[in-house]
Formats: structure tokens, C-alpha cells, sequence
């Protein structure tokens, strides 16, 4: 299971623009820059179209800057939802007592030769020890900036610069669930077995997925991911495999 979870209030910008893209479909820009502040209005803004505009939507799907929105056209087009999504979302404001805001997830992580791959590579990619590299991961606090690739893999950033490492010219053809990678400003864990191209550093002996929860994954934008450092054997103990 993972470790703790706290929660904290967040504000949100009024700053938004809505372009039509098809019939029925539009897409909410909230700015270019992918960081935590733009990844928490995002959240709030979609939780609020959700819930205040759920009967005449298909599906919304928040990303980095915007949030993609499909919609009946049998129930609304697309100048009145213009008009009631911008006072929705001009209308936020931040409510602690009505939403707890942005979770603080704490994940143990194994860094040890056995799952981390690349640490290796990045390392000397870096100029510094396996040890400076993982200590350096793990002091940081990261913010869920997108989810997608796969169901539950979060996008997580900013890492700190002088660990930032390419994604791998060719890709692995399978990374185990739980691996935990870099690539460029970003980390993420894999949380089934798939392809991939990020540089591995270690794995997490938490399932990610849960197929009997609508949300399927603990993270959400806006979250605060810490990871935590675990010995081989607590690796093992709290349910991991190597």
C-alpha cells in the first residue's frame, strides 16, 4: 500500500481559453508551462466542470496545459457550454472545507542494482556516484503533472537538472510493473509491464493499478508524489519481486 497520504487547498488562475476542435468536441488552454501551479488549476477547474456540467458530457480528459472535453450535442452546442464552462471556471475559488485539494503520496522506492537498470548510466551521464544520484531522486517532491501512456502512468516533475537524462535511444521492449524512470525533466513509474524508453532507477513495490475503483489510480493532477528510499528487504517485505 502506499506509505501516507496529507491534503492541502489550492488556488486557481482565472487565466483560460476555449477553442472549438470538431462538432463536438473543445479544448481548455490554461498555459503553455507544465508546473505544479498550472497542474493544480487544471484539476480544480476539471473536478468543477465535472461535477457542475456533468450531464451534457462525454468524457474530459486533463493533460499538461488544457483539458480535452467531449460533448451531447444532443443536449448543449457549443456556444452555450462556451458560456458555462468560462463562468464555471472564473467562478472557482478555493473552498478548504468543501475540497481537500492536492494529496501529498509518499511511495517507497528499492534503488538497488538489481531493478535499477540505468542507474549506472545516468550516473556517470551526471559526473556522480549511484549513491548522489539516488539521493538526489529521492529528496525531491514532484507534481503530477499528466496521466496517460498507459492506464496509471503519472507524468511527474520537475527532477532536479543534474540528474535530467534522455530517453534511451531504444526503447525496451519490457519494463517490469513498478520500475521506476527518468526522462528529460520527468519521472514516472510504470505500473503494468510494458515497453519503454525512460531510464530506470529503481522499483516500487506498490500496485499502482486498482481495477475496482473508478480512478484506477491513486494519483491525480496536482498531486504530490515524495518517494521514499526502502532497503532490498523492506523492498521485499512490503510485497516487491525482483
Amino acid at each position: 500500500m502506499i506509505w501516507r497520504t496529507t491534503h492541502s487547498s489550492a488556488r486557481i488562475d482565472r487565466a483560460f481559453h476555449i477553442q472549438p476542435l470538431s462538432e463536438n468536441t473543445l479544448i481548455i488552454y490554461f498555459g503553455q508551462q507544465a508546473d505544479a501551479a498550472t497542474a493544480r488549476r487544471i484539476r480544480r477547474a476539471n473536478d468543477a466542470i465535472a461535477h457542475l456540467l456533468g450531464s451534457v458530457l462525454i468524457d474530459t480528459i486533463p493533460s499538461y496545459g488544457s483539458i480535452h472535453l467531449t460533448y451531447d450535442l444532443l443536449a448543449t452546442d457549443f456556444s452555450a457550454l462556451h458560456k458555462q464552462l468560462s463562468e464555471c471556471i472564473a467562478s472557482l475559488r478555493p473552498d478548504p472545507v468543501q475540497e481537500a485539494g492536492p494529496k501529498r503520496i509518499e511511495i517507497p522506492v528499492y534503488y538497488g542494482e538489481e531493478v535499477a537498470l540505468d542507474l549506472h548510466a545516468v550516473a556517470a551521464l551526471a559526473d556522480l556516484t549511484a549513491e548522489e544520484v539516488i539521493s538526489i531522486h529521492s529528496a525531491q517532491e514532484y507534481t503530477v503533472y499528466a496521466i496517460g501512456f498507459t492506464p496509471g502512468f503519472a507524468y511527474l516533475g520537475n527532477i532536479d537538472e543534474r540528474i535530467q537524462a534522455p530517453r534511451k535511444q531504444t526503447p525496451r521492449r519490457k519494463v517490469a510493473a513498478g520500475s521506476l524512470g527518468i526522462a528529460d525533466r520527468q519521472t514516472a513509474i510504470y505500473p503494468v509491464e510494458s515497453p519503454g524508453g525512460w531510464q530506470i532507477l529503481g522499483r516500487t513495490p506498490v500496485d499502482l493499478i486498482d481495477y475496482s475503483k473508478a480512478s484506477l489510480t491513486p494519483f491525480q493532477m496536482g498531486d504530490r508524489v515524495k518517494f521514499i528510499s526502502v532497503t532490498r528487504d523492506e523492498f521485499l517485505a512490503l510485497g516487491g519481486s525482483l
